[in-house]
């Protein structure tokens, strides 16, 4: 293949970093993706340019290798934080992958960005990635509009540890005798974490918090069928979706906007997804739910591909999409 026809694609979040390549007229990627079990370090100066430049570079040479050798001429990096700590990356990447790799037009994303790009592509709307956490993401291809992602203390309104606070909590009046208890999730309690009064000291030390929080929610959706406070947890939670998903979603100008939603929490099912169907149907009236087209690694690949030929009709933003040209040395 031709240099000109690879742009390489990454998709950096907690849990690792995904590279890919793909050919730059289609988007399409031309090889399976190279995956790190080790995620990119952040520090006092933001996400390490470093750490992600030695994941970075032998990731592209095996890529290229695969077919033939080469280098992309454009490349996206979809990065969980960019928005708040990508200043170290905005300042070194462009000059390390020009020196590096000749690349000449780089995109810096937040992987909120990138999972847009996956799941719509060009289109006006909002994409809602649901897990641990909850953030929605729109566009009218003007301006982005964001709404929630705030943590589990400040928002994440019907996200995963949203869910797993509410059962757990739902549990523990259920032990206390208070109104609102379900001794169903009381039973699941103490079944995953132990006898109901020792979950405060296990819970309150732990740095992943929102991990363990999460974890719970799974037991609510299997209580939700026969339990009606587990049922109404889930239900809460839909409405609190579907109002994220229509703070970010362009207002109704006449035209049709499409919702998608993303993330792991979808695995709960239909005692969610059922509730959730009707919320976004009832909030949102002006758009249509659809199915993410793809994720955030193909979101960065598209993106990497219409830079390589002048198509990108995203709109360009310091902290959430920022285009740069590289130069060398």
């Amino acid at each position: 293949m031709p240099l000109e026809q690879y742009v390489l694609g990454v998709d950096s979040g907690g849990s690792g970093v995904r590279f890919g390549l793909a050919g730059a007229t289609s988007g399409t990627p031309v090889t399976s993706p190279v995956v790190s079990t080790s995620p990119v370090r952040t520090g006092p100066g933001g996400i390490d340019a470093g750490h992600l430049l030695e994941q970075l570079l032998p990731a592209a040479a095996e890529l290229t290798g695969r077919v033939g050798g080469g280098a992309p001429v454009a490349v996206c990096v979809g990065a969980a934080g960019m928005a708040t700590l990508g200043v170290g990356l905005r300042a070194r990447l462009p000059r390390a992958l020009a020196d590096a790799l000749g690349v000449r037009r780089l995109a810096l994303a937040t992987d909120a960005v990138t999972a847009y790009a996956g799941a719509l592509g060009p289109r006006a709307g909002a994409v809602v990635a649901a897990g641990t956490g909850l953030i929605a993401l729109g566009t009218d291809l003007r301006a982005w509009r964001r709404a929630d992602g705030w943590g589990h203390l400040l928002g994440d309104c019907g996200g995963g540890a949203w869910i797993g606070r509410a059962g757990l909590e739902a549990a523990l009046r259920a032990h206390d005798g208070r109104p609102g208890g379900s001794p169903a999730l009381l039973e699941r309690l103490e079944a995953v974490f132990g006898p109901a009064a020792g979950l405060p000291g296990l819970l309150y030390p732990r740095s992943d918090r929102p991990a363990v929080l999460a974890s719970f929610a799974p037991e609510v959706a299997a209580c939700a069928p026969a339990d009606p406070v587990a049922d109404g947890i889930l239900r809460e939670a839909a409405r609190h979706i579907a109002q994220t998903a229509l703070a970010a979603c362009p207002p109704p100008d006449g035209t049709e906007a499409l919702v998608a939603l993303t993330g792991g929490l979808l695995k709960l099912g239909e005692p969610l997804l059922g509730p959730l169907r009707a919320e976004v149907s009832r909030q949102v009236p002006h758009a249509r739910l659809v199915p993410a087209a793809g994720d955030p690694l193909a979101g960065a690949l598209s993106i990497a591909a219409a830079l390589a030929s002048d198509t990108l009709a995203f709109p360009d933003d310091a902290h959430m999409l920022h285009v740069s040209g590289c130069q060398a040395r």
